[in-house]
């Protein structure tokens, strides 16, 4: 039986297959929660690019969008309509220099956690460098004072904490995926768990 909080979704194609809709954010994290105060946060840039670190002051001065879009757990929850405000990835992306070989991207945490993103995945308009939901500062809890959103996948690529972005030649799995979740996670295609 669902609680009042989750509802089975009828007929909504916003809706991945064998998911349930929830009003709640369920808090899902592996190991503890940093305490990360928002001047202490960096985020460094190295590997098939020109390495380089930008401070939290840097990132808070660029370009900022609001986008508003519905998110997907691979534990089978979603949440419609969520509104995030963050650096668009592109906007970011004009202060990288990218070699030539860089294909994809290891997501660095606070904490060691890492995921992987093809390099196509990760430049996407819609995706954001995010310190705010729903118009307050992201809570510790769901990978404030910064977390990377990319919703067009299941919500564990979208790393909280983050910390660096590593572009690689060759694909590096990331932590979850090391652990039998698939490489990269489309919530429409129920790219759930690894087929290895």
């Amino acid at each position: 039986m669902l609680s009042r909080f989750f509802r089975k979704p009828e007929g909504n194609e916003r809706v991945p297959k064998g998911q349930t809709v929830t009003e709640r954010f369920p808090v899902l994290t592996y190991g503890p929660v940093p305490h990360l105060e928002s001047q202490s946060v960096t985020l460094r840039v190295w590997g098939a690019c020109t390495p380089r670190e930008f401070s939290w002051d840097e990132l808070m001065k660029m370009p900022m969008s609001t986008q508003t879009y519905d998110i997907h757990c691979v534990t089978h929850w979603s949440k419609l309509g969520t509104t995030w405000t963050g650096i668009p990835i592109l906007e970011l992306m004009k202060q990288i220099q990218l070699e030539e070989r860089a294909k994809y991207v290891s997501i660095h945490s606070f904490g060691g956690y890492t995921t992987n993103l093809e390099l196509a995945d990760l430049l996407r308009p819609e995706n954001l460098l995010a310190p705010t939901f729903e118009g307050l500062p992201l809570e510790r809890e769901h990978g404030g004072p910064l977390r990377l959103v990319v919703p067009h996948l299941y919500f564990w690529k979208s790393a909280k904490w983050i910390s660096g972005l590593e572009f690689l030649e060759y694909e590096s799995l990331g932590f979850w995926e090391r652990n039998g979740y698939h490489r990269r996670g489309d919530p429409f295609l129920e790219e759930r768990y690894s087929d290895d």
